[in-house]
């Protein structure tokens, strides 16, 4: 079954947690700063109404938990030499994967005009979710996404699909128990089923379970842990819980788990790359159950909003009218002491920004999640070669897809040296009329095998 880690333990030593703890303070604070400010970006003037933006949108509950795994991922990326891209599921979270990459570099790398001091802060803010700027959610323009993210569902299959063939990679995919709801994330949990530790690289799913979707209790947050747990391991994983709202012990729970999880993807593909597949492994996953909001108001004109569906977007949203709420922005803001944060130019101190992995090591500057860099041109055939001749009109019997399974064939027999051509079909293969793929190549599955059963092979 699964494991929870509950007791408190000292992976991290004292100043490390403290130095993690700070940065993400960084995160969350320049987080809060894309949502609500216009101007004054490191506070050195007392916060007005001038400074907050006209129109506010973004979503803060989700951002927190976001920011918090992004730390521990640098973390283990430096510790142990990892090549890890990070999905966000929660792809509303957005202003906190770009605080990351802006922390990391990555962000200013590529947009130079977001520069790492007080001026590129200011352009950091105004451009979130602003006419000419960028996008409340994780856009393709985000460095290092592959992805939106959202409702739709989808975060955890693109996770599979970039680990496929790619046996140096974890895809560390945080999972929003919103979306985890859908109808295409219920499903993607089975594509472990087509994992092979040989020859791919592994997946890592954490399913943030902060409780709520932007107005309403999440399914999973609701049922019992114990039923969530055999859920999960019904699903073919291993699931590690990791659960709290005091940041030390978090940090703490999280690093010890985090180590737990990489010892045993390592132990899960040395096994198979030296003993050759014997059967499916019982992958590891995260349950990380955070409060929505962590870190936020607590409650606003005594309503409770950390830990509630109220924090799911913005949770101070009628500055104009009520000038405490400015208050309690300029409050929040504070509390992450930007001024130990940042330098007197605005850029992060730099006993901070060594904690963030190098080059493209960062997850943002991650090569397997550029749209471009790893691109190779595919080695085509002459299509004419599977072309059917045709003499006269209307004498000629032949199948469209017979033939493209033909070609399809051939492309991927040419290939099949650099393993960067599949084809995916969920059952439809052989009715569509693609058999000529079987000529080369099986189904791949890592689930039982039956004698009856035809081209299908864990690898």
């Amino acid at each position: 079954m699964g494991m929870q880690q509950t007791e408190t333990t000292s992976t991290l030593s004292i100043t490390l947690l403290q130095q993690m703890n700070l940065y993400w303070h960084a995160a969350n604070y320049l987080s809060v700063g894309q949502i609500y400010l216009y101007n004054n970006p490191l506070l050195k003037q007392p916060l007005s109404l001038a400074h907050i933006k006209p129109r506010l949108l973004g979503h803060w509950g989700t951002t927190p938990g976001l920011n918090f795994i992004y730390v521990h991922l640098n973390r283990i990326i430096n510790q142990y030499h990892l090549n890890i891209i990070y999905i966000a599921g929660p792809g509303h979270g957005g202003p906190g994967l770009v605080a990351n990459t802006y922390l990391e570099g990555t962000y200013s790398e590529l947009y130079p005009n977001i520069t790492q001091d007080a001026a590129g802060l200011q352009q950091l803010f105004k451009q979130f979710s602003f006419p000419g700027g960028i996008p409340s959610h994780v856009a393709p323009e985000t460095p290092g996404s592959i992805h939106e993210g959202g409702e739709l569902g989808y975060s955890l299959v693109h996770a599979f699909g970039a680990a496929f063939d790619n046996p140096n990679l974890i895809v560390a995919c945080v999972i929003g128990d919103g979306e985890a709801e859908t109808g295409a994330l219920a499903t993607s949990w089975h594509s472990n089923k087509f994992l092979n530790p040989v020859c791919d690289g592994a997946v890592l799913p954490i399913l943030h379970l902060n409780g709520y979707k932007i107005a309403n209790p999440t399914v999973l947050a609701r049922i019992p842990k114990n039923e969530l747990e055999a859920l999960l391991v019904g699903y073919g994983y291993k699931p590690f819980f990791v659960e709290g709202n005091e940041p030390e012990l978090m940090h703490q729970l999280l690093a010890t788990t985090l180590d737990a999880v990489v010892a045993e993807i390592q132990q899960i593909q040395t096994d198979a790359r030296t003993n050759g597949f014997t059967k499916r492994p019982q992958w590891p996953m995260i349950v990380f159950n955070s409060p929505k909001g962590w870190t936020g108001p607590k409650d606003v004109d005594g309503i409770k909003i950390e830990g509630t569906w109220r924090a799911h977007q913005v949770p101070l949203s009628e500055l104009a009218t009520k000038p405490n709420h400015i208050t309690i922005l300029e409050q929040w803001m504070k509390s992450y002491q930007p001024e130990i944060l940042f330098d007197e130019q605005g850029k992060l101190m730099p006993e901070l920004a060594a904690l963030a992995p190098t080059g493209n090591k960062r997850m943002g500057a991650n090569p397997h999640a550029n749209g471009g860099l790893l691109l190779h041109n595919l080695l085509m055939p002459n299509f004419t070669n599977n072309a059917i001749e045709v003499l006269k009109p209307g004498t000629i019997k032949a199948e469209a897809t017979l033939v493209m399974g033909a070609f399809l064939r051939d492309v991927m027999q040419a290939n099949s040296n650099k393993h960067h051509f599949r084809v995916f079909g969920p059952d439809e293969t052989a009715s569509n009329r693609l058999t000529k793929l079987f000529d080369i190549t099986n189904r791949t599955f890592t689930a039982e095998i039956y004698p009856t059963d035809e081209h299908i092979i864990p690898i």
